[in-house]
């Protein structure tokens, strides 16, 4: 059975972060391989109950591992549960997000077909969290095309199986706590021509809480994301010269 790691980042979720392990415990238990996989909550230095909650469920949720690490913000922490599952040699990591916008009933579709494909990324066509974050998103699956020259519908939906070896191969590619580390996976994917596919899911209203990134944070990350992605571009150019 092929070892699966489900890594969720988590800053300031106590009011969803019970809800989170009822709903997708029960997706690693299905899926567990020999007591191998794992449910990973990385805590990003959560200022509420996040951590205690999480605790509390550890205790009679065998599969769940607390990965516990001062705050750094959602890619770095990201970043964190996937180098923690290359470490422990998952076969496939999927991620997805804390605040409840996604559904776990979607998943079983994504791994029944994992063994054709080297990432299966969902993407929202029907984005129910407000027209500025699916503005953000159309900006940026523009300005991906422009500079990377890749085509697609989605490039940061938090809710993507990968293949491990797919991740740790293109992880030296951004700096180590990159802010968009989905989007350059799901870049490096299509760039490099990795056998890809996009699946349409659900996308919810955050469940509980506040957001923490909010537009005048949107804004700062992009125009660094603009810098950041021409240093990346070329390091992928030397790349594919390298293989070539």
């Amino acid at each position: 059975m092929d070892v699966l790691y489900i890594v969720i980042p988590a800053y300031n979720e106590e009011e969803n972060i019970e809800a989170l392990i009822h709903d997708w415990y029960p997706v690693i238990e299905k899926h567990d391989a020999g007591g191998k996989s794992r449910l990973v909550v990385v805590n990003d230095g959560s200022r509420d109950g996040t951590l205690e909650i999480l605790r509390a469920c550890a205790a009679d949720h065998p599969l769940l591992t607390i990965l516990d690490k001062p705050n750094g913000g959602h890619g770095p922490a990201v970043l964190y549960g996937y180098r923690y599952a290359i470490k422990r040699k998952a076969d496939y990591i999927f991620q997805t997000d804390a605040d409840g916008q996604t559904n776990p009933a979607e998943f079983e579709g994504f791994w029944k077909i994992r063994g054709r494909y080297d990432a299966v990324i969902g993407y929202r066509p029907d984005r129910q969290d407000g027209a500025s974050r699916v503005f953000v998103e159309k900006v940026l699956v523009f300005l991906l095309r422009m500079i990377f020259g890749v085509r697609v519908p989605d490039a940061n939906a938090p809710f993507r199986l990968m293949r491990t070896e797919a991740v740790e191969r293109y992880l030296p590619l951004m700096p180590k706590t990159y802010n968009l580390p989905n989007v350059i996976l799901t870049t490096c994917f299509a760039y490099f021509g990795d056998a890809l596919r996009f699946e349409p899911i659900s996308f919810r209203p955050r469940q509980g809480g506040t957001n923490s990134i909010n537009l005048k944070k949107i804004t700062k990350i992009g125009w660094q994301a603009l810098h950041d992605f021409r240093v990346i571009h070329r390091r992928m150019k030397n790349c594919r010269k390298a293989g070539a």
